[in-house]
């Protein structure tokens, strides 16, 4: 049966392993049953999403991937679909499934082909079926070659349960990788589908769980977990009939050094917009007129040295710093001053690069405090490349956790928060590219702060501020389109999604 609204609970290939032989052993069904069910699915979805096509071309690795395009292959072939196989790999690594599914094809009378860059692939639609979850980061020659002839081709692709060359348990790439329409994966859905290159190459992933039983399936814990707006906002506190402001907290930005008020400014905004009660702008003297100019309700506040900022640091109850933030002998002092207090905190952009520095802030113990890098805040905070946090960014969440005793939320197409070990890792299914604009940044901050001041914990705020800024973002382009999105117009959609009834993700 497939489902196409993807279960939250997300699975490493280890586990999704476990689970397929748990229901050869305890579900009463075969290996080859279960390859069988695979490809009926994958053939379906490949009837629906494509009509019925003039050709089908299916790309066959040795694995038991490459089994379920073999069925695929045959399916077709018995509904008199045009059908060409391009075999790949060592077939002596063929297991006995995969030999069974071949054999069906053979039967069938499909037209085998041998691979080479040449292969006419100028229609039809093509199905990736070479490389499944073991895959481990090294292709061969051959392999990068058919990938390459694939995303050439320009028809439209199927990738069976994961494009051939992503990593399953990452969602990175190391050389090339299919990229697919639609990808149909099975059991279980692998984390590595919706973070880092995954969100890009899998297209529509449509979830097929093989008819294993639900028992089976929750035997096993799951590694990471999609999250969901409409299940956090029940999170945000209500208001009681006679609430004041100060009840909904207070929130002041810290940032914006010469050239970039705006940044602090845009966090402060944001702070208000989900409904704090009180937000302050602690900034460079010379961005107090446009503060109020832009958001009167805000509270500005000139600082010149930390000096002048530390009586200020009495009234809120959270703070965020770091938007605009710089790196000069100003930003540091603001840093500093804002450590000193035992207050929660949301840190973000110069800040982070600042405490990777390692000379104003010392002592990451017993802090609690938010951290917000992108991947190369993160790669400066760990001490190593932007590569490094990349090809593995649940291994860089984690151990930026570990190192700093904060909520993570790494940046990202498909971000991750991470900050409670009890938990898995939190992925988050809205965003798109018109985000990658300046300011959003900021927004998001501001949002998260705004949160915790209403009294949230800094885990469930960081979660839904980071649902909040992504979803707005999505429902921004869908009125606006994906060119020309500023930071500053998903203010409105964060509003509509607070006060909205009527679900958003259906």
């Amino acid at each position: 049966m497939s489902h196409y609204l993807i279960q939250q609970a997300l699975f490493d290939a280890k586990t999704v392993g476990e689970l397929d032989q748990l229901a050869c052993q305890k579900g009463d069904v075969s290996p080859f049953e279960l390859m069988r069910r695979a490809g009926d699915g994958a053939f379906a979805e490949l009837l629906e999403n494509f009509g019925r096509p003039n050709c089908i071309h299916v790309f066959c690795g040795a694995g038991n991937n490459g089994g379920d395009g073999y069925i695929i292959a045959s399916l077709a072939a018995h509904e008199k679909i045009s059908v060409r196989i391009y075999e790949l790999g060592n077939p002596a690594r063929m297991s006995d499934e995969t030999k069974r599914a071949r054999q069906q094809c053979i039967d069938a009378n499909v037209k085998f082909e041998p691979f080479d860059a040449g292969c006419n692939l100028s229609e039809g639609v093509i199905v990736d079926s070479l490389i499944g979850t073991g895959f481990t980061g090294d292709l061969s020659d051959e392999f990068a070659t058919a990938i390459e002839c694939i995303n050439s081709s320009l028809l439209p692709v199927l990738a069976v349960d994961i494009p051939s060359g992503l990593a399953s348990d990452t969602g990175a790439v190391q050389e090339v990788a299919v990229k697919a329409d639609i990808t149909v994966t099975f059991v279980a859905p692998k984390q590595g589908l919706f973070t880092g290159r995954g969100t890009a190459l899998c297209g529509d992933v449509v979830y097929d769980s093989l008819d294993i039983a639900d028992e089976i399936l929750h035997q096993r814990s799951p590694s990471a977990e999609l999250m969901s707006v409409d299940d956090l906002i029940e999170y945000l506190p209500e208001s009681e009939a006679d609430v004041h402001k100060s009840q909904r907290g207070h929130c002041m930005v810290i940032g914006g050094d010469h050239g970039t008020g705006g940044a602090s400014l845009l966090a402060a905004q944001s702070c208000l917009q989900v409904g704090a009660g009180l937000a302050s702008h602690a900034t460079r003297p010379e961005h107090v007129s446009a503060s109020l100019v832009r958001q009167p309700e805000i509270m500005a506040c000139g600082v010149v040295s930390g000096q002048e900022l530390e009586p200020l640091l009495d009234r809120p109850t959270v703070l965020v710093v770091g938007p605009g933030l710089g790196r000069s002998s100003w930003s540091e002092q603001m840093l500093q001053k804002a450590m000193s207090k035992d207050l929660p905190m949301v840190v973000d952009a110069d800040a982070l690069n600042i405490i990777a520095d390692g000379r104003v802030v010392t002592d990451v113990a017993n802090r609690s405090w938010v951290m917000t890098p992108h991947p190369g805040e993160a790669a400066r905070l760990l001490g190593i490349s932007v590569a490094e946090i990349e090809i593995d960014r649940f291994a860089a969440v984690r151990k930026l956790q570990q190192k700093y005793n904060a909520v993570i939320l790494l940046k990202g197409a498909g971000t991750l928060i991470y900050g409670d070990q009890t938990r898995p890792i939190q992925i988050c299914p809205y965003g798109n590219p018109a985000m990658a604009t300046a300011g959003m940044g900021d927004i998001l901050s501001g949002i998260i702060g705004g949160l915790i001041a209403q009294g949230m914990d800094l885990f469930t705020a960081t979660e839904l501020g980071c649902c909040l800024h992504s979803k707005a973002a999505d429902l921004a382009i869908e009125e606006f389109g994906h060119r020309g999105l500023v930071a500053s117009d998903i203010l409105t959609f964060v509003r509509a999604i607070l006060n909205q009834s009527t679900s958003l993700t259906e």
